[in-house]
């Protein structure tokens, strides 16, 4: 591997990297990057593919294991050829990059995020609609992570900006964003023990019918028949994982009905594959059988209640957000009621 510009590094430790002058006149996108890493007591015992990822978030998995099969990443100063490599705290090593959308994609951008609260470790915010969260395929600029990376500098010391759940695009609401490292690993913790407590309010298609409260447990996993959707799976027979959703109705009429639903696990899409799998497809909500109405074009969901035991203070937590300006209208027309939410 011939020596190259090193420009950050992924070391956790927080150790310089190497230093080198930069040809000014250069294409960025010729331009490589020779970043050393460290792994550690996180990644020990993971394969080589998979520690990368997490070393250094900015480039898929995917494309990490072909820098490995190219022989750009070094261990103990000697090539690593396989990406299924076990590897130990401690160890050293470093890797040739070359940008790629997904590495541009993690700059910080200036916009607009309205913070509910903020202390030392973590950030409470509420996300508009038509926001998207993190960097993907179409959407490499002008996310949630951008516009992180610009309010707090020492959010790229964090995976993913300190981000520790997503909502949808046109999905609106509160979420909860980490600031510190400790704080991650410990909201990160919270979630899968189901302890963060995250409601939302929905409008959806259809009187509702029978008892007002409905424990909905049904395993999601990608459709089979539509790759781009997630759908209710057999895991007997298809690859997915358990889902569970409380969903209870605060008002109903012929027109549709008003609910609220509470996560107790955090699958893609899950309240708006849980809903149309009872009858009841978000208002909006084309991808699942829902379609405009109530002045909505989007899926009718917002993230209202977030309550969960501060992970380095200790106290207890509550935020609540209204709904915005089109689903309480939307709401409204349909004179629903969504007060006991």
């Amino acid at each position: 591997m011939k020596q190259l510009p090193s420009i950050i590094s992924a070391d956790p430790s927080g150790h310089s990297p190497e230093t080198a002058e930069h040809d000014e006149g250069a294409d960025p996108s010729d331009a490589s990057e020779l970043r050393s890493f460290r792994v550690g007591q996180a990644q020990h015992g993971q394969r080589l593919d998979r520690a990368l990822a997490a070393l250094v978030p900015e480039f898929s998995r995917s494309y990490l294991q072909q820098l490995i099969d190219a022989g750009m990443v070094e261990l103990h100063g000697q090539p690593a050829t396989k990406p299924s490599a076990t590897v130990h705290a401690g160890e050293e090593g470093r890797i040739e990059l070359r940008p790629t959308p997904q590495s541009q994609a993690f700059r910080p951008e200036p916009m607009p995020i309205e913070v509910l609260y903020e202390d030392e470790h973590l950030r409470i915010i509420d996300k508009p609609v038509g926001l998207v969260v993190h960097p993907a395929p179409g959407h490499w600029s002008g996310t949630l992570l951008n516009g992180l990376l610009a309010l707090d500098p020492k959010a790229t010391l964090l995976p993913r900006a300190g981000i520790v759940h997503r909502l949808d695009r046109d999905t609106s609401g509160l979420m909860v964003v980490a600031r510190s490292r400790a704080a991650m690993d410990a909201l990160v913790a919270l979630i899968a023990a189901r302890e963060v407590k995250r409601q939302y309010l929905a409008l959806a298609h259809r009187s509702w019918q029978g008892a007002a409260a409905r424990h909905v447990d049904a395993a999601l996993g990608r459709d089979p028949r539509n790759r781009l959707r997630m759908a209710v799976v057999d895991l007997a027979r298809h690859s997915g994982k358990p889902a569970r959703t409380l969903i209870e109705a605060l008002d109903s009429n012929e027109q549709g009905c008003a609910v609220r639903c509470t996560l107790e696990t955090g699958r893609t899409h899950q309240i708006r594959v849980h809903m149309a799998s009872i009858g009841h497809p978000l208002v909006g909500d084309a991808l699942y059988g829902g379609v405009a109405a109530a002045g909505l074009t989007r899926q009718a969901l917002h993230a209202f209640r977030l309550a969960f035991v501060h992970p380095v203070s200790r106290v207890p937590m509550e935020f609540r957000s209204p709904p915005p300006p089109d689903l309480e209208a939307g709401l409204r027309s349909w004179g629903l009621d969504y007060n006991r939410a």
